[in-house]
């Protein structure tokens, strides 16, 4: 099977950031498929590499999370309008696999369908344009309905709709009963992300933390939408109340200026900045994390995220902090993986956190639970083979229902 996967932030692991794509893709790969990914990079000039087998046409089309609306629309449309010339040129092949966010790159997928005869896969990270309105950037109510009876259309003519989470499947069969949806929440690289017994001493001496003192940690992008401002919060608590925890954030965004001077203004000696980095630099963080950070902020459709970072925690064996309700919420609650923050009242958690400092073994065995979450139910593997019976399923076989995914489904 000849596949063009096109997802306009594809990034790499050596990159760092959300690589889901760049597993996915490979997972293809690996099973005998031939992937070509379109994407997108802040280059004058369009370029082609080989990756673990994927080739990769990299469109010059700038982006970047800080741009107004005006110049995120341009380059929204700007990468569905040279796809569609790339498309033209390159070896036909046998399905789409087309990823949003965000919602514009469905438009490659109505276009090949009516105009190249080709059928495609849909898959949902986020929901568009449900996510932006409800956090303010659109307001037009011409521009709501237009963006609205898109990703009906979208949803419909998609061949299958891949949704990464409970919440957002059950919103596209409100919208789209008909829809043939498929549920492949993301993942744990549980081969990479391994516990360790011991925190890396030499890790711990460059923060200039100590081994015994309970840590947090951010790790993820610092957007409008992900309330890291919350862990501040947290952190001024712990410091007014005594506690010697230490509490990291490691990301990039457009809020991160913002959220250092905070810190500063704060005076939050007990919070270290580490910069942004691949995917070995999260797992040296989590290394030295006891418990993993996972926040968003407070408006409904964001209960649907299916975050990686929550993913990676939990292959890395961390106890979570979440602060938002939702299928993750209910994961941590079910499986006593961690704790609910509430930022309108810290010392709730400053009381747990307490118990968890004082009974480690407690704080141990919500970590060992976490790991064994994802290696029993959401590998990278599970995901692939979810993924392959998908898009074949009457070459490859169907995925084991396991009670975990029986739960979410």
């Amino acid at each position: 099977m000849r596949i063009v996967y096109i997802h306009q932030y594809f990034l790499t692991p050596e990159e760092g950031g959300a690589v889901r794509s760049f597993h996915l893709a490979k997972g293809m790969v690996d099973a005998g498929m031939d992937v070509e990914m379109i994407t997108a990079h802040n280059k004058p000039e369009y370029d082609f590499r080989i990756i673990s087998g994927i080739k990769v046409h990299y469109l010059p089309v700038a982006y970047d999370n800080a741009f107004g609306f005006g110049k995120r629309v341009y380059a929204f449309i700007n990468f569905v309008r040279q796809t569609k010339r790339l498309l033209k040129k390159i070896k036909r092949p046998d399905l789409l696999y087309i990823t949003s966010t965000p919602l514009t790159t469905g438009m490659i997928g109505l276009w090949a369908k009516r105009k190249l005869a080709l059928p495609y896969i849909f898959e949902v990270r986020d929901l568009w344009p449900e996510a932006p309105i409800q956090v303010g950037a659109i307001k037009q109510p011409l521009l709501k309905k237009t963006l609205y009876r898109l990703e009906k259309r979208i949803y419909r003519h998609a061949l299958q709709v891949v949704a990464l989470s409970p919440g957002i499947r059950n919103y596209i069969q409100v919208k789209v009963p008909e829809a043939s949806i498929s549920l492949i929440p993301n993942f744990s690289d549980v081969n990479f992300f391994k516990p360790t017994e011991k925190k890396d001493p030499d890790y711990l001496e460059s923060l200039g933390w100590e081994e015994n003192r309970l840590t947090i940690s951010y790790t993820g992008a610092i957007g409008d939408v992900n309330a890291v401002g919350e862990l501040l919060i947290l952190a001024k608590a712990a410091r007014e109340n005594g506690k010697l925890w230490q509490f990291a954030i490691m990301g990039k965004g457009k809020r991160l200026s913002e959220l250092k001077a905070k810190a500063r203004a704060l005076q939050l000696t007990n919070l270290k900045f580490v910069p942004f980095g691949n995917k070995e630099a999260v797992r040296r963080l989590l290394n030295a994390t006891d418990l993993a950070f996972i926040s968003f902020d407070h408006l409904p459709v964001l209960k649907t995220n299916s975050p990686n970072k929550f993913f990676d925690a939990l292959a890395m064996g961390n106890a979570i902090i979440v602060n938002h309700k939702g299928w993750v919420c209910d994961l941590v609650d079910s499986n006593q993986l961690g704790m609910f923050f509430d930022a309108k009242k810290p010392m709730l958690a400053i009381k747990q956190l307490e118990k968890l400092d004082e009974n480690r073994k407690s704080l141990t065995a919500m970590g060992k639970r976490a790991r064994e979450l994802a290696e029993l139910h959401f590998t990278k593997e599970m995901a692939i083979s979810r993924l392959l019976y998908t898009l074949d399923p009457h070459k490859y076989p169907r995925p084991a229902i396991d009670a975990v995914y029986m739960l979410i489904a």
